[in-house]
């Protein structure tokens, strides 16, 4: 399996969950908790951002997860989900009469 490197790309911002905390240096992770610490304010506010930012995405990748249950557990070649996914989101900008 490619490195994420191969899959970033250096002209735009990617954002990752906490399981892609080794790669916080190809990818803008959350900042964990230390063991037995705290976060900092500024630490808190980077999480808030990032939080924030993923968001859309999450939310989107739930819908199109719940409405087409194809999508819920993916049993085909990765680089071919990309194909359906596209075809599932173009279902749902039709279904709610969405351009964008």
């Amino acid at each position: 399996m490619p490195s994420i490197q191969a899959w970033v790309s250096e002209d735009l911002a990617t954002l990752g969950d906490l399981g892609y905390e080794g790669e916080a240096d190809t990818i803008t992770v959350p900042i964990k908790k230390p063991q037995g610490g705290k976060l900092t304010e500024d630490q808190k506010a980077h999480n808030r951002d990032h939080s924030r930012k993923r968001g859309p995405g999450e939310r989107g990748n739930s819908l199109l997860k719940m409405t087409f249950k194809a999508l819920r557990i993916v049993s085909v070649n990765p680089w071919d989900i990309g194909d359906i996914t596209r075809a599932a989101l173009v279902l749902l900008h039709i279904e709610y009469g969405r351009t964008t």
